[in-house]
């Protein structure tokens, strides 16, 4: 046995500085297993007594395709929206200070602590043709809310909001504003401070909000079923056909559509970390 050896195996048993590391990570895999795999891993199960024929048929069903686009397009665009307007609140909150700044505050965690079914019927309240705000904008901007695509929009962007503005404000808060003074003193116009000093390290948390309000979306029902219409083709989002398959008593087809959108969002969020993780190790943050 060469010496080498030696200290490698002494190097393995060396004991942590942190005791119980095997009990935690034990601990750890068998909540992780109850909770996430198993459910999940019983759900592709159910849904491959399908047969791969009858599941590729469900696959390419009008209806789920139609549900889908309106579920993952929905959820994208409110994505988006929240990227942009939650990383300008966030900076409106750490970088400056004005009457009613705690209140603001306290307002964006809102969506975290409203029931669901609460918001959609809140939302309904204000855009529905014959509500407050819905005359107005179809009179005025030909923009129907209520009972419609955009209506699901809106909902989502309400609930996904907290997550951006949560992930940002940390980063942007550690951020140091010596730099911002620096790249001021050496010429660089305000753009240029934006975009090559204060951007450039909150990418990685723009994107995790991204990612976060993304996965809020795609799995919102509440809030959604009472502002959507739920109109088959048209505003009609994949959970709630979900629950329609369910209440035909078609498990098979119920847990297949769930399997669609668990393959699809495990491939979304598969990029997008992976992005993130490229972002990180290229900008150095």
């Amino acid at each position: 046995m060469t010496a080498t050896t030696i200290v490698s195996r002494l190097r393995l048993k060396r004991p942590s500085i942190i005791p119980g590391f095997g009990m935690a990570l034990g601990f750890t895999l068998t909540y992780l297993a109850l909770i996430v795999l198993i459910p999940l891993g019983a759900l592709v199960l159910r849904s491959s007594a399908l047969g791969w024929s009858e599941f590729w048929a469900l696959v390419q069903d009008p209806r789920v395709v139609a549900a889908l686009k309106v579920s993952f397009g929905s959820a994208l665009i409110a994505a988006a929206v929240n990227s942009v307007f939650g990383l300008l609140l966030a900076w409106v909150l750490v970088r400056y200070r004005f009457p009613g700044r705690g209140l603001i505050d306290s307002m964006v965690d809102l969506p975290f602590a409203l029931p669901t079914a609460v918001a959609g019927i809140a939302l309904s309240t204000l855009y529905a043709p014959n509500e407050w705000f819905g005359p107005y904008l179809e009179q005025w901007f030909g923009w129907k809310v209520a009972f419609t695509p955009s209506g699901i929009v809106v909902a989502l962007i309400f609930i996904g909001l907290p997550f951006v503005v949560r992930t940002v404000q940390p980063v942007l808060a550690d951020l140091d504003q010596e730099l911002e003074e620096a790249a001021a003193t050496l010429g660089a116009a305000r753009w240029q401070t934006i975009f090559y000093v204060i951007l450039p390290p909150l990418i990685p948390a723009i994107l995790t909000g991204f990612a976060l309000a993304l996965a809020r979306g795609i799995g919102e029902y509440g809030s959604v079923v009472f502002i959507a219409g739920n109109i088959p083709f048209v505003s009609e989002i994949a959970p709630l056909l979900i629950v329609v398959r369910l209440e035909e008593f078609n498990y098979a087809a119920a847990t297949g559509v769930a399997t669609v959108m668990l393959a699809i969002s495990f491939v979304m969020l598969l990029v997008i970390n992976l992005l993130q993780a490229w972002s990180r190790k290229r900008l150095g943050y």
